[in-house]
């Protein structure tokens, strides 16, 4: 007779077991993981977490408790396990695309002898520079694999992925519609910047959803068919729920959302275009900036003194909105940029400390970004540090062309920026300093030799700089930023000194700047590269900004004289230099072309970005 042959228990449940983790580690589903650095790297100890909380249950394995800490400050995870015995372990698993494949094993721990339990150390949830959102669970293997929830699937902020339909005020459509076998599908957003999408003109069966991106609508792996819902029987519209636009537990901002639908009877669905929302001008303008801030290296890549700028637009934004939400960069770009860095890490001049480099201009860019940030925070940290900056610029004031500042380290240029920038930091520093009169002395002292130099032509527009040899006008390039930094300049000693003469020469400047064909175009703000025949490098592209945000502060104590030119260049920008992303061009007026395309990055979203401020006021 055939015998039946049985498998033992404990044969069986370790069989069971191994199945289980190969299960869990499979190369359908698991792969090696990429340190990710966000505000922390990778394998941080959780003894550092500035936070705790549990967002899954525990999961319980014969007889060990498995469970998943979360700090949302750090946005990092660790895993732990008690009530366990020798080699018992602990991991997290990571998935970059909603749990459907994952990052295994990290930071597997196991219990050491005369231990109960044992953690691991800390993982990254976000990382906002290659724009991704992870969630995490924690595994254990106690002669049995078990793994908790996956934490974080949704986004909340004001309101959590998956709000009711209508429980926002407001409804834009910030695309058109798209149409499918007369279907028409919309995406909608709320003042909140939640979305929903809308199917009408459908049959029972037609679907339709949201798809939401992290990197500007190239990929959506945690994003795919979000609230996604069917007509039903006897109806012929349908609304899904509402999702987020951005992540700012994360710090994942400029997420990007379409609505999609299907009809029943076909295989083939239509989408609109990848949309952000527009809450107001300036708001989908900062958005779409602070979408290139890179919060592991703390500042905007690839460029030292257009970064300084940057913050101080986003500082700008902040102060004139109120809306802090992007407040936390503005320690976090002074806490990790205040060192010394080699050449080619930040600039391609070596930083020495204190935001300090052989170039001039590039440290006092800085300089004025931090007593921006003092006036947003009160932090008088940022106040010194922006006193140690103008101290070691004034150590290249000599008598050279009868005064100024050195435009570098080599003393080889004497120009219009270095100093425009100069005036304006004593000056700024006088007006914040209770009993100052050395930078009151400086302020004053540079000014009128700025004014006397030879650096304003006869038209009352700013030339580059001065031939060191003759000390007179170079006649090289107008551009818009030296015409601005000289408006601002002369605005602030105004408020030092009082001098009536001062902020005449300030509006003899921007009238000068405003009426002249080498600065304006058909009324609309145009440096000399912004011609349709050419293109603007990484600099120049922030000039126009710099401009508008000297001639703002000159409007707000001129009674808005200004505002109507500023209202101008905020529509043109909005009108007809916008993308649906609220990505904001290089040139103002629109104009593109397939050998001169209107370029848009970070650089030229700042600069917009300080023109719309200056026309909201």
């Amino acid at each position: 007779m055939t015998r039946t042959r049985f498998v033992p228990l404990a044969l069986l449940a370790l069989l069971v077991a191994c199945l289980q983790s190969l299960a869990l580690s499979s190369a359908q589903h698991a792969h090696a993981a990429t340190q990710v650095c966000a505000l922390y790297c990778d394998t941080r100890d959780p003894s550092q977490a500035q936070a705790e909380t549990f967002p899954v249950p525990n999961k319980e394995e014969n007889g060990r408790r498995i469970e998943l800490h979360v700090s949302d400050p750090d946005g990092m995870a660790w895993a732990s396990i008690d009530d366990g015995k020798l080699n018992d372990s602990v991991w997290l698993d990571r998935s970059w695309d909603g749990g459907k494949t994952w990052d295994g094993l990290l930071g597997k721990a196991s219990i050491p002898s005369t231990w109960t339990g044992t953690r691991t150390l800390m993982y990254n949830l976000y990382d906002p520079t290659n724009h991704r959102r992870a969630v995490l669970r924690a595994c254990g293997d106690a002669q049995g694999v078990a793994c908790t929830n996956w934490a974080h699937l949704g986004v909340c902020a004001d309101r959590c992925d998956g709000a009711a339909p209508g429980s926002g005020t407001g409804d834009t459509q910030p695309v058109p519609a798209t149409t499918l076998k007369g279907r028409v599908i919309a995406l909608h957003m709320d003042d909140a910047g939640m979305a929903w999408a809308t199917l009408r003109g459908g049959a029972a069966g037609d679907e339709v959803w949201l798809d939401r991106s992290w990197d500007a609508g190239a990929t959506w792996p945690d994003g795919s068919s979000m609230s996604r819902t069917s007509v039903p029987a006897g109806a012929t519209s349908r609304t899904t729920d509402e999702i987020n636009t951005s992540d700012p537990l994360g710090r994942l901002y400029g997420g990007a959302v379409r609505a999609c639908g299907r009809a029943v009877d076909g295989q083939n669905g239509s989408c609109t275009a990848w949309a952000r929302p527009a809450t107001s001008r300036p708001a989908a303008a900062a958005d779409a900036l602070m979408w290139s801030y890179d919060p592991g290296t703390a500042y905007w890549k690839s460029s030292w003194w257009n970064s300084a700028v940057a913050l101080a637009t986003v500082i700008d934004y902040m102060r004139q909105t109120g809306d802090t939400t992007y407040e936390w960069i503005v320690d976090r770009s002074f806490e990790i940029n205040k060192g010394s860095f080699p050449a080619g890490a930040r600039s391609s001049d070596p930083i020495e400390g204190d935001f300090i480099s052989r170039a001039t201009d590039d440290t006092e860019w800085w300089a004025l970004a931090w007593i921006d940030a003092y006036d947003l925070t009160g932090d008088a940290k940022y106040l010194d540090e922006a006193r140690t900056i103008a101290s070691y610029v004034n150590g290249y004031w000599d008598s050279t062309c009868g005064g100024g500042v050195w435009w570098d380290r080599e003393k080889t240029y004497k120009n219009a920026v270095t100093n425009g920038l100069y005036v304006r930091l004593a000056a700024e520093l006088h007006n914040r300093i209770p009993g100052d009169t050395l930078w009151l002395g400086r302020a004053s002292t540079a000014w009128k030799w700025y004014v006397s130099s030879g650096l304003i032509n006869s038209s009352g527009l700013v030339n580059d700089g001065l031939n060191t040899s003759t000390c007179q006008n170079n006649g090289q390039t107008v551009y818009s930023y030296n015409q601005g930094l000289a408006i601002g300049a002369g605005v602030e000693v105004w408020r030092a000194t009082h001098d009536a003469s001062a902020l005449a020469q300030a509006r003899r400047l921007a009238d000068a700047a405003i009426g002249s064909p080498a600065l304006t175009t058909g009324g609309i703000l145009t440096d000399r590269c912004d011609a349709a025949t050419s293109d603007c490098d990484d600099n120049a592209k922030q000039f126009k900004g710099v401009f508008m945000r000297y001639l703002q502060d000159l409007d707000g104590v001129t009674g808005g004289a200004y505002r109507s030119f500023a209202t101008k260049q905020a529509d043109s920008i909005w009108s007809a230099d916008r993308d649906t992303l609220g990505r904001l061009g290089e040139r103002w007026s629109g104009a593109t072309s397939s050998d001169h395309p209107n370029a848009r990055d970070w650089r030229t979203q700042a600069s917009a970005l300080s023109a719309l401020l200056a026309a909201d006021g």
